[in-house]
Parts: structure tokens; sequence; C-alpha cells
């Protein structure tokens, strides 16, 4: 029996600052990536799938909350993250003995662990909204359905790596990489279609903000009736620094033209022009800065709400109810003292 080789130690290969800085640039860029991802989706379905009862002001922009900064991340993040893995498996392919360095099996590991807690407790929420009696939408299965994709794919990539699958079948790897590339490619394009493009977008911030004009050139002019029983001639008459907004009335912002105002009587009407047709404009934002006025719509125009409109030029068409909107001026006339005898 041969006792030479009993007792000795073989020795691990020891992970170089090279394999620390690779593989937690790679895991980084993976887990943020990833996280992205399934965030831009999420955002797309939401876009599709609307909820009736969030907040929407009828020109919810998507670029000005999370889909730009998503988009930017996986631009960036996606090919980083192939390329440091080409970078590591450039070096296993030199040397074999990278397979086995600590850092790389921590990584695939924790990759395996957070994909698969994931996986579980995605279809654990899914279950517990369909037996809790919770209304189980179409968005809400999507997003499920997208979680569960994403960490299934993750899933099975790295077990793979981890039984050397990929060093078996180098050519295979790299569709993937690719597959990986056209993927998000596709995916960020795919949002042009669903939410618009950012030049879209932008028309929609400017009917938004058109909107928020009128509300407040409204606002000023109930407070104007209030104050002196009789609408403003004009809406130079608002300009008062001493109102609620102290700031002279807006003007459109694309044209930096006033808004066109026309008044009879008890009656007024505010006029702009909209790139595009109102989405839904019934929201909270509405409620709570719109006054109760009496409403004539002008012809042709959707009754369902106070700034619905269609593009091109719209006018709004309102009536003060005296009774509502009373005087505000109470300032008792000023008596005159009787002259001393």
């Amino acid at each position: 029996m041969d006792n030479q080789n009993i007792g000795v130690h073989i020795d691990k290969p020891r992970a170089t600052p090279k394999d620390f800085f690779l593989w937690a640039g790679a895991m980084l860029a993976l887990y943020v990536g990833v996280f992205n991802y399934i965030a831009l989706l999420w955002d797309y379905i939401n876009y599709a799938f609307p909820d009736p009862l969030a907040y929407n002001y009828g020109y919810s922009d998507p670029y000005q909350s999370g889909i730009s900064w998503e988009m930017a991340s996986l631009i960036v993040l996606t090919p980083t993250f192939i390329l440091l893995m080409w970078l590591i498996r450039k070096d296993i392919f030199k040397d074999a003995s990278r397979n086995e360095v600590w850092v790389r099996r921590w990584a695939l590991f924790l990759t395996l662990f957070a994909a698969g807690a994931t996986i579980v407790g995605d279809l654990i929420y899914v279950l517990y909204a369909f037996l809790n009696g919770t209304d189980v939408t179409t968005a809400f299965l999507l997003k499920a359905l997208v979680v569960l994709l994403v960490a299934a794919i993750g899933f099975m990539h790295f077990l793979a790596d981890l039984w050397g699958y990929w060093a078996q079948y180098p050519t295979r790897n790299k569709y993937v990489a690719v597959g990986t590339l056209v993927l998000v490619v596709a995916s960020i394009l795919a949002g042009f279609f669903i939410v618009g493009t950012p030049g879209q977008a932008r028309l929609g911030r400017f009917n938004a903000q058109k909107v928020s004009d009128l509300q407040q050139i409204q606002s000023e002019i109930t407070n104007y009736y209030q104050a002196k029983q009789k609408l403003p001639a004009k809406l130079v008459d608002l300009n008062d620094p001493l109102s609620a907004y102290g700031r002279p009335m807006p003007m459109d912002p694309q044209t930096n033209l006033p808004y066109e105002y026309k008044t009879s009587a008890l009656s007024f009407q505010l006029c702009a022009s909209f790139n595009r047709e109102s989405v839904g404009t019934a929201n909270y934002n509405q409620m709570i800065r719109t006054p109760n006025i009496a409403i004539d719509y002008a012809p042709g125009q959707k009754t369902g709400d106070n700034w619905e409109h269609g593009t091109g030029r719209v006018c709004f068409d309102r009536t003060i109810d005296p009774q509502m909107y009373p005087s505000t001026n109470t300032t008792s006339p000023t008596k005159v003292p009787a002259p001393v005898m």
C-alpha cells in the first residue's frame, strides 16, 4: 500500500484581486441589470394596463418616472456584464484552475440562491393573492410571469455554468450572449411602440402644463369674480402681485403667447392648442384644483371631464353660478362721523 499521499493536503487555487473584481463587477452588473429589466417590463405593463384606482393625471410621462433610467442602465450594464464574463471565461480557458477559485463558486451559488428564492417567492405571492380573494388582474399575472421567467432563465444559466456546461460548449455560450443583447435591445425598442418616444412624451408634458395653466387661470378668474362680482375683461386684469400665485398669468409654454380668453356676462371661455388627445383625465389632482362651477361644454367635447380634450385648438366654456360663488367682499361702508355741534 502506497502511503506517500496519505495526509497530503492539496491546495486550492487562490483568488487574485483580478478574479475578485471581475466577478464582483459582473455580479453587480447582473443584479442591477436584472432589477432594471424587470422594472422596465413592469412599467410597460402599467402603461398598457392602467389601474383605474391609481393616480393618473392623464398625461403620465413614463420617461419622467423610471423608464429613462431603466433604459439607460440596461444600455450600459448589459454589454458590461457580457464583457466581464467574457474576460472571466477567457482566463478560465487559459487556466482551468480559475474554475475552482472561491469567488467564482460564491458568486454562482449566491446567484442560484437569489434566483431560486425569487421563483419560490413569486409563486407563493401569486397563490396567496388568489387564495386571499385579491382581484388577479391581467397586469398582476403579467408582472408575476415576468419575474418568474427572468428568475428561471437566470437560475438555469448559472446552474449550467456551475456544472461546466458552458465550458464544454463555448459556442452555445456565445449564442446566449448575443441573444441577451438582442432581447434587451428589442425590449427597449418595444417601449417606443408601447409608451411612445421621448419626443412624444415631451409633447405630452406640454399638454399637462397647458392644462395646469388653464386651471390656474380659471381659479384666478373665480377669485376675481368673488371679489368684484364681475369677470375680468382681459387676462392681464388678473396680474395682481398680491394674488394667490403672486405672479403674472401663465402663457402657452410652446408659443410663449397668452392663452385665448373670451367673456360674456357670467360665462367665459379659455382656449389652448394641444398636441394630442387627453387620456383619462379624471383624477385626484383635478378634483382638488378645479373649482366646482357649472359647466357648459363646447360643441363636440366629451362631457365626462372638466379638462378632457382632443388634438388641436380646444376651448373650455365655463359658466359661474352666483349662488355657489357669493361675494367675498365683506367690507362695510365707512361711516362718516356726525359733525360736532
